[in-house]
C-alpha cells in the first residue's frame, strides 16, 4: 500500500498495492491508527483508485466512506469492500478505530475466487452481519490478524499459505452472510444475471432497453421486471446508471475530454452525452469533474 505520499497528477491517482518489505507479497493488515501514520488525513480525504481488494471494518467510533461517488456510514460490527477499480474517498479517521485488510487478487486460490465471487462488480460494498455472523467475521479477523503480524515464527511460504488459508475463510463468510430472521431470502433470477452480465460489455454499444431484450431474447418487458425484483430498477434507469457511473470514473480518473469519453460511451456527440449527463446527475460533465477535483486539490 502506499506509504506517506499519494502519486501526484490532475486525475484521481490509482494505488498499487506494495506490501511491506519482508512480509509476504499480496496481502496486508493494518490498524486504521497505523493507516494514519503513514498517510496524512489531508490525503486520505482524495480521491483514489485502488489496483487491489480492501476489507474494512470498525471496533469503535464511526466513518462515513465514499466509494464511486456513493457515502457510506460504517460503525463497530460493519463491513466495507471496495473493489478493484472502484473510486474511493477516505472520510474523518480520526473518529474510528479498526482494521484495514489489503489483499491482491491473485493472492487466493482459484476456487474461493469464485465461491466467495471476489470479481463481481455488483456485490454489496457495506454488510452489517446478524450477530452469529458478526462473531464467526471477527474471530476471522483476530485470527488473520495475529498471523500477519507472527512473522518469523513459520517458514515463509507456510505462514503465507496459512494468510490465504484464513482470508479465504474471510472473504467466504463476507460473501455469504446469513439473511436476518423475517427479511425475504433473495433468490437467484437467470434473467437479471443475464441481463446484468450483458450490460457490462454492451452498454458502450446501446442504452437502449430494446436492444439487450434482442440479444438476449427475453421482452422489454421481462427485462424490466427482474431488475426491478433484484435491484428495485427498471430496465432502463438500471442501464442508465451504469453508463452514468463509467461516465463519472472517467471525468473523475482521467484527463479525456468530454468529447472523448461521448465517444468512448458510444454517444453521437458531445452535446448528447452532455445532456444525458446533466438529467441524470443535474451536473455538466465539465462541472462534475471540477467539483470532484476541487476536493482532490
Amino acid at each position: 500500500m502506499a506509504t506517506n505520499r499519494l502519486p501526484a497528477g490532475r486525475g484521481i491517482p490509482e494505488i498499487p498495492f506494495a506490501a511491506p518489505p519482508g512480509t509476504p507479497a499480496g496481502v496486508e493488515v493494518l490498524g486504521l491508527a497505523e493507516l494514519r501514520r503513514r498517510i496524512s488525513p489531508a490525503n486520505l480525504a482524495r480521491p483514489q483508485r485502488p489496483e487491489f481488494h480492501q476489507l474494512l471494518t470498525l471496533a469503535s467510533g464511526e466513518l462515513r466512506h465514499t466509494v464511486d461517488f456513493t457515502g457510506y456510514d460504517l460503525r463497530p460490527g460493519s463491513w466495507l469492500w471496495v473493489r478493484p477499480g472502484q473510486v474511493q474517498q477516505w472520510g474523518d479517521v480520526t473518529r474510528a478505530e479498526g482494521t484495514l485488510i489489503l489483499f491482491r487478487q491473485d493472492f487466493l486460490d482459484p476456487a474461493t475466487l469464485t465461491a466467495a465471487r471476489v470479481d463481481d462488480p455488483h456485490a454489496p460494498l457495506l454488510s452489517t452481519p446478524v450477530a452469529e455472523d458478526a462473531e464467526a467475521l471477527r474471530i476471522a479477523e483476530v485470527h488473520l490478524t495475529r498471523e500477519f503480524h507472527a512473522l518469523g515464527r513459520l517458514p515463509l511460504e507456510v505462514h503465507r499459505a496459512a494468510l490465504r488459508h484464513l482470508l479465504s475463510v474471510l472473504v467466504l463468510r463476507l460473501a455469504h452472510l446469513t439473511t436476518p430472521v423475517g427479511s425475504p431470502v433473495p433468490e437467484t433470477d437467470e434473467t437479471y444475471l443475464t441481463f446484468r452480465a450483458a450490460l457490462e460489455t454492451e452498454f458502450t454499444r446501446t442504452r437502449r432497453v430494446e436492444d439487450y431484450a434482442q440479444l438476449l431474447g427475453y421482452s422489454a418487458r421481462t427485462l424490466s421486471r427482474a431488475t426491478l425484483a433484484a435491484v428495485g430498477l427498471g430496465a432502463k434507469e438500471f442501464i442508465d446508471r451504469r453508463v452514468v457511473l463509467e461516465a463519472k470514473r472517467l471525468l473523475a480518473h482521467s484527463d479525456r475530454t468530454a468529447a472523448q469519453i461521448a465517444d468512448q460511451l458510444g454517444f453521437a456527440n458531445p452535446t448528447q452525452f452532455s445532456k444525458y449527463f446533466h438529467q441524470r446527475t443535474g451536473r455538466s460533465p465539465i462541472g462534475f469533474r471540477e467539483d470532484v477535483r476541487g476536493r482532490d486539490a
